[in-house]
C-alpha cells in the first residue's frame, strides 16, 4: 500500500519505470531486427532518393520492429501503474491508440518487405487514423490565438475530417523526414520531450498518465537513436510511419497541444507541403518520395549528414522551447508566423543555391574535353 501511495503522490518512479522499459526493450530488439533484416534481405539499397552511406552498406530496414516493441511494452506498463488518471475515457483512447499503432506497424513492415506503391500505404494510414478517431482520439476544438479562449466544439464531421488529415499528415511528414541517419528519430525525441514537459509540469493538474505515454515514445526514440545516428547501424523503414502516427495521436490525447507540435514540427511539415505542391504541379503522386526535400537538397549542396541533422535538432528545439516559456496563445501564434517566414525564405535561398550549384556542375562538365 505504501508503494502504491508513493507512486500516486510522486510519479517520478512511474516516469523512470516507463522510460527505462521503452529504452531497454528497444535496445534489446534492435540486434534482432538487424539480424532478421540481413538474413531475409530486408535492407536498404542504393537508388533513387536513397543515396546515403547506409544505403550503400545495405543496413537493415526492420527498425520498426524495435520501435513498435519498445513503445508497446512501455505503454502497457504505463496502463497498469497506479498513477492519477483524470480522463474517464482514457482506457478507450488507449485501446484506439494501440490498435492504430498495430495497424501502421504491420503496414510499415509489409512495405519494408514488399515495397508497396503509395496507394496501399495510404489505405493503411487511413485505417490507422480511423482506429484512433473511432476511439475518440480526435480534435474537437482549438484555442483562439487572439483571445486564448476555447472555441465551441466542432460538428462531428468537421472533427473527423480535421483529425483524419492531421494524423495522415503527421505519418507522411515523418515518413518523408526519414531520409538521413538519426533525423526522424531525433526530431521525434524532441517533440516527445516537449509534449512530456507540457503535460507533466505545465498543465494544472498534471496529466501524469498521459505523460507516461509521452515518456514511452521518448524512451523508444532515445534507444533507437543510439543505433540510428550517423553512421546508422539500422534504419527504421516503415517505423517512420509509426512514429508519425504516435506523435499525431499523442498530441491530441489529454487535450490537443497543436501549437507545441506545430512549432516543433513546423520545418518538416512545411517541407512536406512544399514538396506536395511541387509534385502535383508536375503531375506526380504527392505520396511518392524524391530528393526534393530540404535535407536532401542540403546534402546535395555539400553539407554532411551530421551538420544537417544537428541543424534540424537545433531549429526544432528552439521553436519547441517557445511553447514552454509562455502560455500566451498570441505569442505562440506570432512565433509560428515568424518560423514560417524564416522557413519560406530558407527554401527560396536554398533553391537558388541549388540552381547555381547545378549550373556550375553543368559548366564544369561542359569544359571536359
Amino acid at each position: 500500500m505504501l508503494e502504491i501511495a508513493s507512486l500516486e503522490h510522486s510519479p517520478l518512479i512511474a516516469y523512470g519505470i516507463v522510460f527505462l522499459a521503452a529504452f531497454v526493450i528497444t535496445l534489446l530488439l534492435i540486434p534482432v531486427a538487424q539480424q532478421l533484416g540481413q538474413r531475409f534481405g530486408v535492407t536498404a539499397k542504393l537508388g533513387g532518393r536513397h543515396q546515403t552511406e547506409g544505403d550503400a552498406r545495405r543496413v537493415s530496414k526492420l527498425g520498426g520492429m524495435a520501435l513498435f516493441g519498445g513503445f508497446a511494452v512501455a505503454a502497457l506498463a504505463a496502463q497498469v501503474l497506479p498513477v492519477p488518471r483524470l480522463d474517464p475515457n482514457e482506457l478507450m483512447r488507449f485501446i484506439g491508440l494501440m490498435l492504430g499503432t498495430l495497424v501502421i506497424f504491420i503496414v510499415g513492415l509489409l512495405d519494408d518487405i514488399f515495397t508497396f506503391s503509395s496507394l496501399p500505404q495510404y489505405i493503411g494510414q487511413s485505417i490507422a487514423a480511423a482506429c484512433a478517431i473511432a476511439f475518440q482520439i480526435f480534435i474537437e476544438y482549438f484555442n483562439n490565438p487572439l483571445t486564448g479562449a476555447q472555441t465551441d466544439s466542432f460538428p462531428y464531421i468537421v472533427t473527423v475530417t480535421i483529425s483524419y488529415f492531421w494524423l495522415v499528415g503527421m505519418m507522411n511528414t515523418m515518413n518523408f523526414l526519414d531520409g538521413l541517419d538519426g533525423l526522424a528519430a531525433g526530431v521525434t525525441l524532441i517533440a516527445g520531450l516537449m509534449l512530456f514537459i507540457n503535460s507533466a509540469f505545465r498543465v494544472e493538474p498534471a496529466q501524469v498518465s498521459v505523460s507516461l505515454l509521452h515518456l514511452a515514445l521518448i524512451g523508444t526514440a532515445a534507444g533507437f537513436l543510439l543505433y540510428n545516428f550517423y553512421p546508422a547501424r539500422i534504419f527504421m523503414g516503415g517505423g517512420a510511419l509509426l512514429l508519425g502516427y504516435l506523435l499525431g495521436s499523442l498530441s491530441i490525447i489529454g487535450g490537443a497541444k497543436m501549437a507545441t507540435i506545430l512549432l516543433v514540427m513546423g520545418l518538416p511539415l512545411l517541407d512536406v507541403g512544399w514538396q506536395v505542391v511541387n509534385r502535383l504541379r508536375h503531375g506526380r503522386s504527392p505520396f511518392e518520395g524524391d530528393r526534393g526535400h530540404l535535407h536532401f537538397r542540403l546534402l546535395d549542396l555539400g553539407f554532411s549528414q551530421r551538420q544537417i541533422v544537428l541543424g534540424y535538432y537545433a531549429f526544432c528545439s528552439l521553436f519547441g522551447t517557445l511553447t514552454l516559456i509562455t502560455t500566451s496563445q498570441l505569442f505562440k501564434f506570432i512565433a509560428l508566423g515568424v518560423m514560417m517566414g524564416l522557413i519560406v525564405v530558407g527554401f527560396v535561398l536554398i533553391g537558388r543555391m541549388g540552381s547555381a550549384h547545378h549550373q556550375a556542375d553543368s559548366a564544369s562538365a561542359g569544359d571536359v574535353p
